[in-house]
């Protein structure tokens, strides 16, 4: 019932915010209210709203222990490999991605237009909102609350699941969703490893704010041969850190 009221409440949300998007830039096309870097912030902002005060509406008594925002098991170094697994798994798939030929298609794709070539008070904007406000907001609402409810009664890899589910449904597009899916596989396993959703923030947090200032600064890395040495790379230090991972934090 959260996760419904969640969705309804980013839908109002995210037609307010193309309706003060179309005021703001009446000579915009209708059908681009959304692709361009206004309409991608004003999205970040009400999806983000959304889920904040689906949060703080359907969570009895709210506190940080009750969403798991206190430290947990992990250590520095611990938090420092998270993150590092995170950066390359998100690595690996889009290298994955686009050497499928699927990296040129969806959603992903009018992000990275949207964001490239975003300099000055435009970058400093994209990274708070989608870097900062759209990572906590997600992980304060799949990580930290409803796996952590769904856990109470179901096994740990079960509510990881399904939360990892839901997540990527959040995403609509199809190739949105299978790679949110995979990411929320990860962060729901981190949280459940630390018991803690802090982790899960800071990784969310450091990748997003990572994707918009590189893809801003760099543009897209398109080259195959690149792409083919970057999902290598990632690949190998995402099984290293997730071996360490399990061998150093305390066992599941």
């Amino acid at each position: 019932m959260a996760y419904v009221l969640a969705f309804a409440t980013i839908v109002v949300f995210s037609l307010l915010a193309g309706a003060i998007v179309r005021e703001l830039y009446p000579e915009l096309p209708e059908r681009q209210v959304f692709d361009g870097l206004p309409g991608l912030i004003a999205g970040g902002i009400a999806s983000s709203a959304g889920l904040v005060l689906t949060v703080a509406a359907v969570t009895r008594p709210l506190a940080p222990a009750t969403l798991r925002l206190l430290p947990g098991w992990e250590t520095g170094p611990a938090l420092g490999v998270m993150v590092v697994g995170m950066l390359a798994l998100g690595q690996a798939l889009d290298s994955l991605a686009m050497l499928a030929g699927l990296g040129r298609q969806g959603t992903m794709v009018a992000i990275r237009r949207a964001l490239e070539g975003a300099v000055g008070p435009e970058l400093f904007l994209a990274v708070l909102v989608i870097g900062v406000l759209a990572g906590t907001a997600e992980e304060l609402f799949f990580r930290a609350y409803m796996q952590t409810r769904l856990t109470k009664r179901l096994r740990p890899a079960v509510a990881v699941l399904i939360t990892s589910g839901a997540f990527g449904l959040l995403h609509l597009e199809w190739l949105h969703v299978l790679l949110a899916f995979l990411l929320g596989l990860y962060l729901g396993w981190i949280t459940e490893l630390s018991e803690s959703a802090l982790p899960a923030i800071a990784c969310h947090v450091i990748n997003n704010v990572l994707f918009t200032l590189l893809t801003a600064l760099f543009g897209t890395v398109e080259a195959p041969g690149v792409n083919a040495a970057l999902l290598g790379a990632s690949g190998i230090v995402l099984v290293t850190c997730i071996v360490w991972l399990r061998r150093s934090v305390r066992p599941l």
